[in-house]
């Protein structure tokens, strides 16, 4: 399968550390589909939610917990036998807090059909502390880390 972003190890030059940014592949199996065919859009929440998670622990590296999730497009149904491609990446960060934005890429199996955003959302994380208190997270150095957009 090729990715539908290219699969790089960035890193951040000045602490040679991974970028917070997270790639994700699922298949869609009948189990996770609706009566229409389509993946549920609950399990698409929860793939994009996942995304987002190991986006934030990976700049925060320590327990984080989402606490909001912002509007998320679903812009086209992704079919039974699809393979999704979740790109999750930091947008921004404040004290305790991290603003990740997730997409999901479709890639259909069928030759000649073209790859497509199937939805795109922002989740808010926060860092937590041994007690669950809010715990402070590093500065995002050099603005937003960014990935190459989808096809």
């Amino acid at each position: 399968m090729r990715a539908l972003v290219p699969q790089v190890r960035a890193t951040d030059s000045s602490h040679n550390r991974l970028l917070p940014l997270d790639f994700r592949v699922y298949p869609v199996f009948p189990g996770e589909t609706n009566h229409y065919g389509t993946l549920f859009g609950g399990t698409v929440l929860a793939w994009m939610d996942q995304a987002a998670f190991v986006a934030a622990t990976r700049h925060a590296r320590k327990k984080v917990v989402t606490v909001h999730a912002d509007a998320v497009d679903f812009k086209r149904p992704v079919p039974l036998g699809a393979i999704v491609e979740l790109v999750a990446r930091l947008k921004e960060v404040g004290r305790t807090s991290m603003r990740v934005e997730v997409e999901m890429w479709v890639e259909p199996v069928k030759e000649g059909e073209e790859a497509y955003l199937a939805a795109r959302g922002g989740f808010v994380l926060v860092a937590v502390d041994e007690g669950g208190r809010p715990s402070p997270v590093p500065p995002l150095e050099g603005g937003e880390a960014r990935a190459p957009h989808g096809p």
